[in-house]
């Protein structure tokens, strides 16, 4: 788990999706294509981990493109002094994204970005809880990539939903709640495979 690189998940859809390197590229420049939308998830989630791993060092430890059995995956997961984060990237290039308390639109269409987070954030808790023997709350976060515009309403938001830019910024600022041998612990579970079997 520890090797796994952002994105990783994404690039092995990509190349299942089309394994010609010529018309893969072809079709990542293709308007409307497949292989266009995964490659600019790909792009979100290589920023957002490269944000996040600006953390380490700091008693900070990332893991990116966490396998669940069921194929789907966790872009991004950050465990350090101020808790557990569940991080999804969401790449909205050029695009004006509206956050409430319950609900993110983009250019006044509404997504399912929230209770997407919510529940990864749920399930990746009772796991780590699991295998961990304690309480492991986890906070969902949305990292917003190359949005013309991020407007946030709310005094405190269920889910974190920061600008790329801001994460690492952000999280680190945050009132730390675990012991350092407690982040060690939850880290060495995050990253065992078998955390993830169920």
């Amino acid at each position: 788990m520890a090797r796994n690189r952002p994105g990783d998940a994404v690039r092995r859809k990509i190349l299942e999706l089309q394994p010609n390197p010529v018309l893969r590229l072809i079709d990542r420049r293709r308007p409307g294509s497949d292989i266009r939308s995964w490659a600019d998830g790909l792009t979100g989630e290589r920023l957002t981990g490269r944000q996040l791993n600006k953390l380490r060092g700091r008693g900070w430890f990332t893991l990116h493109a966490i396998q669940w059995a069921s194929g789907a995956d966790i872009d991004h997961l950050a465990i350090g002094p101020v808790g557990v984060f569940s991080i999804n990237s969401k790449r909205h290039r050029g695009k004006a994204v509206w956050y409430g308390d319950t609900a993110v639109t983009v250019n006044g269409s509404p997504t399912r970005h929230i209770a997407v987070s919510q529940s990864e954030a749920r399930r990746i808790s009772r796991a780590l809880s699991a295998r961990c023997g304690v309480d492991v709350p986890v906070r969902p976060v949305l990292s917003v990539v190359h949005a013309a515009k991020l407007t946030v309403k709310g005094a405190n938001p269920p889910v974190l939903v920061l600008a790329v830019e801001h994460l690492g910024r952000v999280l680190s600022g945050l009132s730390p709640t675990l012991p350092p041998d407690q982040v060690a612990h939850i880290y060495s579970v995050a990253r065992d495979a078998r955390t993830w079997i169920g």
